[in-house]
């Protein structure tokens, strides 16, 4: 059994103060994928001691930034993703493991936020996603045992979010870029008509925490600092495990770690964990 955690941390230096060590004391986590790290490798490798660690720093100092830490070496790092007008530095790192005789791949995604009909900010997002619609294909084709974990700031479903009806013209949630999940998440090679009518062929990944837990609402994995988002558990589903189908076949548990109150977060975002059948 191999259990993979991700979490967009807010800072790993924040976390790390915050209570980070505690939950991951008791968390049992084989391998952790980070995102919003935001702190050189030096930094990096003081917030989480004696973990092996592979990471990839945004271009800007204190933003974004990926990583993933395990308890053994991978056997290979990637870090390239196919987009050269956009700058992707510290959003996308891909780790091949050797688990007991089988190849694992994990990757930290960090998608950007983007904002509705503020080109400068969304075009990036319809970039990275266009791009993620031509690599999920080479991952799955390249592992039969891959998983793209991370903040993706996209709410694929209105499970996904408390306040959806609210959300449908903002970034997270506009219909074109949860057409993109429907394609992604479609049966492979049909034709997908996504939420935003267009039409495109399924790439037939899955989503784990979907999957797992069916059509309900939630479980929510971050929550806005306005008002009494977390209290009432007003939030949304934006971090995800997305599996290829042989992987998404070995999932034996998905939990999302919610802290039990506003004040003993150490993140805005909630530790999505996922235990494995591998070897």
């Amino acid at each position: 059994m191999v259990r993979i955690s991700s979490v967009n941390v807010n800072g790993v230096r924040a976390a790390a103060r915050k209570g980070m060590h505690p939950w991951l004391a008791d968390a049992g986590v084989d391998i952790l994928t980070l995102q919003e790290v935001r702190a050189p490798r030096d930094e990096l490798e003081k917030a989480l001691p004696g973990w092996t660690l592979v990471d990839d720093e945004a271009t800007a100092k204190g933003r974004a930034g990926v990583a993933i830490a395990s308890r053994q070496a991978p056997v290979a790092v990637r870090t390239a993703f196919g987009l050269d007008e956009h700058d992707t530095k510290g959003r996308w790192i891909e780790a091949d493991f050797d688990i007991n005789g089988e190849r694992v791949t994990v990757v930290s995604a960090y998608v950007p936020t983007g904002e509705a009909e503020t080109p400068a900010k969304q075009d990036p997002k319809w970039a990275f996603l266009d791009a993620m619609s031509l690599r999920l294909p080479e991952l799955a084709a390249n592992s039969a045992l891959a998983v793209v974990t991370g903040d993706l700031n996209v709410g694929h479903r209105e499970y996904d979010i408390r306040n959806w009806k609210g959300n449908v013209k903002k970034a997270g949630f506009l219909p074109r870029e949860r057409a993109y999940f429907d394609r992604y998440f479609g049966a492979h090679g049909a034709d997908v008509v996504a939420v935003d009518g267009t039409t495109g062929p399924g790439l037939g990944w899955v989503d784990v925490g979907r999957a797992f837990h069916g059509d309900i609402d939630g479980p929510y994995t971050w929550w806005s600092s306005r008002g009494k988002a977390f209290d009432n558990d007003t939030g949304w589903r934006i971090d995800y495990h997305m599996a290829s189908p042989t992987l998404a076949e070995r999932v034996e548990h998905y939990a999302v770690w919610r802290a039990p109150s506003w004040d003993t977060r150490w993140s805005d975002h909630a530790p999505v964990t996922v235990d494995y059948r591998i070897g």
